[in-house]
């Protein structure tokens, strides 16, 4: 879904940048967003889910999605279990918890990045708050 020779990702739903929406979010398949969210967004966690903030979109609150593609702001912890792409405007105000990671030269994280080992239960992955260990290869 992320990879430079697929396609472009699916959109099941859209905020545009004009909608402000005020509590939580759940969505499945994909949702890209171009508003701002002030509320939790969570997704199914289908492999396919994944979650695009655009650059004049933001999140406040917790993020919970198998993928995301973010050139926006988030403002709360981020759970991407399996990828996640920060873009060079992405901003990031919290820990992020994540499978596989890549960032463009510009990306803040203003948090701690923790790397959640596949395969692993989600109780052993450090609970959202907790530090853990950085295990990046960038």
């Amino acid at each position: 879904m992320f990879t430079r020779e697929s396609k472009l990702a699916r959109i099941d739903t859209l905020i545009g940048k004009a909608a402000r929406v005020r509590g939580d979010v759940e969505f499945a398949g994909g949702l890209h967003l171009d508003g701002s969210i002030v509320g939790n967004v969570r997704s199914d966690q289908a492999p396919g889910s994944a979650l695009s903030v655009s650059q004049g979109g933001s999140i406040e609150g917790k993020v919970e999605v198998p993928n995301i593609r973010l050139d926006g702001t988030v403002k709360g912890d981020i759970h991407a279990l399996e990828r996640v792409v920060l873009g060079a405007t992405a901003r990031v105000e919290g820990n992020l918890y994540y499978g596989v990671i890549e960032m463009t030269l510009g990306a803040q994280i203003m948090g701690k990045l923790m790397q959640v080992v596949p395969g692993k239960a989600a109780a052993e992955a450090p609970p959202a708050g907790e530090p853990g260990t950085v295990k990046s290869k960038l």
